[in-house]
């Protein structure tokens, strides 16, 4: 079965290297994709104009986004207890130890510096969280 996954992110370059890094793995998977907070809570809610409700499997959820960044985002969906279940992994461009402990008090399954990376040769506290992304995905 597919996995699902949600991406929130605002930067084409980034969802186009996360496309490529998430491709290179033997997994089937539907990608669904969102700017910003208020946009993956719409697609999360069927508030969408197709009315399409999503539940994914993963989110994957960039840190710093315009109109609802990834902090926002996290304690809104913790709220929802039909939604308090889905592995939410934080990406982010620098690993300020002040968002990454915001973060992780929200319940975070895995922070991830980005670029995400399956290839596993990174060295750096991210290598884990990639992993743990990795077998989230590979599992039936």
């Amino acid at each position: 079965m597919a996995k699902k996954i949600l991406l929130i992110e605002d930067d084409s370059r980034d969802i186009t290297h996360i496309k490529k890094a998430l491709s290179q793995l033997p997994v089937e998977y539907s990608l669904h994709v969102a700017h910003n907070g208020d946009e993956a809570l719409a697609i999360l809610n069927g508030n969408t104009p197709n009315e399409v409700k999503i539940h994914p499997d993963i989110i994957l959820l960039d840190l710093n986004m315009p109109k609802m960044d990834g902090p926002e985002f996290l304690r809104i969906i913790k709220n929802y207890y039909s939604l308090s279940n889905i592995k939410i992994f934080v990406m982010a461009s620098t690993a300020e130890e002040y968002d990454k402990l915001t973060v992780e008090n929200l319940g975070i399954a895995g922070y991830i510096l980005k670029p995400l990376d399956f290839s596993g040769n990174r060295k750096d506290e991210t290598r884990i969280a990639i992993e743990h992304l990795k077998s989230e995905l590979l599992m039936n």
